[in-house]
């Protein structure tokens, strides 16, 4: 069982940044983000797969490539969601998510993940 828990969501300006944090209560293979607009379904944001020593490459989704960035402090046992030049279209609720040995177009789909946190709320006023 891992319990996840997320933080620092917040409202934010167009074109300014924040940093998600997701602290685990276990340490798990696999690890992503997704977000929830209001009226629409869940959708994947960033995921990133740690396994026999090696940190395989993240994934992205195509809206968020090169201005957020997944990464994890092992020794906090703490994932973070760097989110950079944000715009409304970022305006959501964020899930840290966790699961086992994911790969390929899994990472994309929720039910690919066992765990999941409360969600915190990003909101990015144009």
């Amino acid at each position: 069982q891992v319990q996840l828990v997320e933080s620092g969501g917040g409202l934010v300006q167009a074109g300014g940044s924040l940093r998600l944090s997701c602290a685990a209560s276990g340490r798990a293979v696999s690890m992503a983000w997704f977000r929830q607009a209001p009226g629409k379904e869940r959708e994947f944001v960033a995921a990133k797969k740690w396994s026999g020593g090696i940190s395989y490459s993240a994934v992205y989704a195509d809206s968020v490539k090169g201005r957020f960035t997944i990464s994890r402090d092992n020794g906090k046992n703490t994932v973070y969601l760097q989110m950079n030049s944000l715009n409304a279209e970022d305006t959501g609720i964020y899930y840290c998510a966790a699961g086992g040995n994911v790969a390929g177009t899994s990472y994309y789909t929720p039910r690919s993940y066992d765990y999941w946190g409360q969600g915190t709320q990003v909101t990015v006023s144009s």
